[in-house]
């Protein structure tokens, strides 16, 4: 990929920068304390066309590449992580609309999804199903012209704002896994809300865990084909959003640290001379930049149509370990102060420390990048 974002990226970065800049930022720290879910943000975001942003033009998107969510996903993140957060798992659930769903459905979801009217959530993770999602065990049992559902889901981002829940579900033998898999549209009103956990960062957009007892959804629930739900899945790439939030988060804790020890002044100068406070500021700058190049390179690659799973990998792994060490190291160079709710650098610290575990367990994104080294030397 070219090393340099077109003009239409740039321009779409600024416009963005700058609502993040001025909307989102100056009440980040307000949200975060008062846990207070973004919906004047997301609903402004919607109208500006972001939340459907890769969605199809016919549909209300911006018909726009991963390295334009990428580009969005940074800005936002590097003002508020969650608000990025909760976008991006909207766009996910349309997106698998859109590729697997059908023509009724993508009529009825995306048009108001991608404006974020319509609020979609994801419902795949269960209590013994985290890193291996095969080991679900919701299950779905066709009745005539229903579908039976059974089960529980957990760590289901936008739940309590949102209108309907992409839910997987078991509707074959173990023996057939992964083919063994299928996706329902199931709206939140069937669940019932069994834990809202208060947790270290992204305070501000719960994941709940949901039940649901013998819950009925009409055939036409149904998200593409019967047990192919889980392989289809590992076709859409806007997972590229878990790293992209890295590089905002590690870049706003190199530009707040830079800003700060510029000013901050100790022994008669700035600390920013200190040629220890410098080399430290370098570190972070090299990993905020790698980190970006390798989120937009997974990004490219999957705009292209190639297989993007090492580089996917890569970028996961690297730039969500720059985000929690950028971020430490800001709370570090910002003193006292940084440890305070007074400064966005805290707020950083535990939002990043999500992302080595959102999105699968970089333990796990470790396995795909070796799998993928050792398969190229064959």
């Amino acid at each position: 990929m070219p090393f340099r974002l077109t003009e239409d990226q740039r321009a779409l970065r600024e416009d963005v920068r700058e609502f993040a800049e001025s909307e989102i930022r100056p009440r980040a720290i307000e949200l975060d304390r008062n846990e207070e879910y973004p919906g004047g943000v997301l609903a402004e975001l919607g109208d500006r066309g972001y939340a459907g942003i890769t969605l199809p033009e016919e549909y209300g998107g911006r018909g726009e590449g991963l390295v334009e969510l990428v580009v969005l996903t940074e800005e936002l993140a590097a003002a508020m992580m969650t608000v990025a957060s909760a976008l991006a798992l909207n766009l996910g659930v349309a997106t698998i609309i859109k590729r697997f769903g059908t023509d009724a459905q993508r009529e009825e979801y995306l048009p108001e999804m991608a404006t974020f009217e319509t609020v979609g959530a994801l419902g795949l993770s269960e209590a013994n199903a985290g890193a291996n999602k095969l080991e679900m065990e919701t299950t779905a049992e066709r009745a005539g012209d229903e579908w039976v559902i059974d089960g529980h889901k957990q760590w289901v981002t936008n739940f309590q704002h949102a209108d309907v829940v992409l839910t997987y579900a078991k509707t074959g033998p173990d023996a057939d896994a992964p083919h063994n898999v299928s996706a329902f549209l199931v709206p939140t009103e069937e669940f019932e809300v069994e834990e809202v956990w208060e947790t270290l960062g992204a305070r501000n957009v719960k994941s709940p865990r949901v039940r649901l007892s013998d819950v009925r959804v009409p055939a036409e629930n149904l998200v593409g084909e019967e047990g192919e739900a889980y392989v289809q899945r590992g076709e859409v790439h806007t997972g590229v959003n878990v790293p992209a939030r890295g590089v905002g988060i590690a870049r706003a804790a190199l530009e707040d640290t830079v800003a700060y020890t510029d000013e901050r002044e100790q022994f008669d100068r700035s600390i920013g001379e200190f040629q220890g406070v410098r080399w430290n500021v370098a570190e972070m700058a090299q990993r905020a930049d790698a980190a970006r190049l390798l989120t937009l390179r997974a990004a490219d690659r999957a705009d292209r149509g190639a297989d993007p799973t090492r580089e996917l990998a890569m970028a996961k792994v690297h730039a969500t370990e720059a985000a929690v060490e950028n971020a430490n190291d800001a709370m570090q160079l910002h003193g006292g102060k940084g440890y305070t709710t007074e400064h966005h650098v805290e707020r950083y610290l535990r939002d990043a420390r999500l992302l080595t575990i959102a999105g699968g367990p970089n333990e796990l994104h470790r396995n795909s990048l070796a799998d993928a080294v050792y398969a190229a030397s064959e």
